[in-house]
């Protein structure tokens, strides 16, 4: 089982390694309306797009932690984006760059760019519900993953964002510790841009049950056992025809980093 990391060639995939997957050099392609947008991309093999979470990016959320490293070695070629306003994606400031399902466009145009067309889909929080959105805007893959995620935070996006909201419009004024205080000290870790992420809020769409329910292909519907912040996985996995309820160690913030997700995504992928 061949892999490729960084436009090299190895002989066999086990020998990705968290050290030398985390410094793939970007690819580029240009959303719908122009803007440049960043990508990378790990192994070989069925093609998966694997999208990041709010203020995070492909490299923390799926090659820090080695879960892109756990999905190539099963034989996947694993596609990252940075969503706009995020990582080495385009950050601009018009409010005019980000209409409602901005994010979901931009997948679907990273999609055509690469001409996929028998490819697996699935994402992380924000990923998770840009996945959704990309499914019910008519992308077809054959296998969706939709992590970090629950019922509520699909069907009913409004104030979804309000806690980070207060966090870009307060920067500096959060106590020490605090879950504000880490929220900000992340997004300085990530160079992160208070107004790009801002502008990013305002593109949230609602998924109507009924879209939901509607979709027929295999779901992976995977969260922390003490995530709660986008309501209840067990929930969406109950609305989803062909759904399977992973549940992970973790809450919000800690599952994305535990292996367990990686796992859960490679086993789902290869069953």
């Amino acid at each position: 089982m061949g892999a490729t990391l960084g436009g090299v060639s190895f002989p066999n995939a086990g020998l990705i390694t968290v050290a030398n997957a985390v410094d793939i050099a970007p690819q580029y392609f240009h959303g719908r309306d122009g803007q440049r947008l960043a990508f990378r991309e790990l192994g070989q093999g069925r093609p998966l797009v694997l999208i990041h979470g709010y203020f995070s990016t492909a490299t923390i959320n799926w090659l820090k932690y080695g879960h892109a490293a756990r999905i190539a070695e099963r034989g996947f070629r694993v596609i990252m984006p940075d969503l706009r306003a995020h990582g080495d994606s385009a950050k601009p400031h018009e409010v005019s760059a980000y209409p409602a399902d901005v994010l979901a466009e931009d997948g679907l145009a990273l999609v055509d760019h690469l001409g996929l067309t028998d490819y697996d889909l699935g994402g992380y929080s924000l990923g998770g519900r840009t996945t959704m959105r990309m499914l019910a805007r008519g992308a077809t893959p054959g296998r969706a993953i939709c992590a970090g995620m629950g019922l509520a935070g699909l069907v009913h996006t409004a104030g979804r964002g309000e806690h980070f909201r207060r966090i870009l419009t307060n920067l500096g004024t959060f106590q020490r510790g605090t879950p504000e205080w880490m929220a900000e000290a992340f997004l300085k870790t990530v160079g992160g841009d208070p107004v790009a992420l801002l502008n990013v809020l305002e593109t949230f769409v609602d998924t109507p049950l009924e879209v939901l329910r509607g979709l027929t292909l295999p779901v992976l519907v995977t969260s922390g056992a003490q995530d709660r912040d986008n309501g209840s996985a067990q929930e969406l996995a109950d609305a989803l025809p062909q759904a399977r309820h992973v549940e992970i160690p973790g809450d919000h913030m800690s599952a994305v980093t535990k292996p367990e997700l990686g796992l859960a995504i490679a086993d789902f992928l290869a069953g």
